[in-house]
């Protein structure tokens, strides 16, 4: 089974898939991970690489395309981004389709937690609006059509480890 977790910046994602690796015994994989390694490989910021990946389509093409030959070629595993479920769902690639969700100011808040940076409100929209903007330009994607996703849950109305045991619980009912 692939599981596929995705929301935006600040949603839960990773917490969520940790914890889910935990219950599963699946590895999680990121795609941010990859995207922060692109930029880091580059020596550039998020930022600079988002405004990049607007001007040019490849940088974000190359990192879709990795995930997809990854989740084509592996099962078993948790594979956490913005687009890991749009990506199974356009590929035909059989997956459990997790959508999490939360408000911007509830997501900014984690998110400024997270980076000990509480200046970074302005930073995350910037980027949500890079991507969002990508992601149509680019996929013909819409980040808030939920309607490909097997399960869409609201972060902010439970903990990480109850959403974590609830997807699990969804996920393997049917398996």
């Amino acid at each position: 089974m692939r599981i596929t977790v995705s929301g935006h910046i600040g949603s839960g994602k990773t917490t969520v898939s940790l914890i889910l690796s935990k219950l599963t015994s699946f590895k999680v994989y990121s795609g941010g991970y990859f995207f922060r390694k692109m930029s880091e490989d580059m020596d550039i910021s998020l930022e600079e690489m988002n405004i990049m990946a607007e001007k040019d389509s490849k940088l974000d093409v190359t990192l879709n395309n990795l995930i997809e030959e990854f989740l084509k070629n592996n099962d078993n595993v948790i594979v956490e981004s913005r687009l890991a479920g749009w990506i199974a769902h356009s590929s035909n690639i059989p997956a459990f389709k997790v959508f999490l969700d939360a408000s911007r100011e509830v997501r900014i808040n984690r998110v400024s937690i997270r980076e000990h940076d509480k200046e970074i409100a302005q930073r995350v929209v910037l980027r949500e609006e890079s991507e969002n903007f990508r992601f149509r330009e680019y996929f013909q994607f819409f980040m808030d059509d939920k309607s490909i996703y097997d399960v869409v849950m609201n972060t902010e109305l439970g903990s990480a480890d109850e959403i974590a045991n609830e997807i699990y619980k969804l996920a393997f009912s049917n398996a």
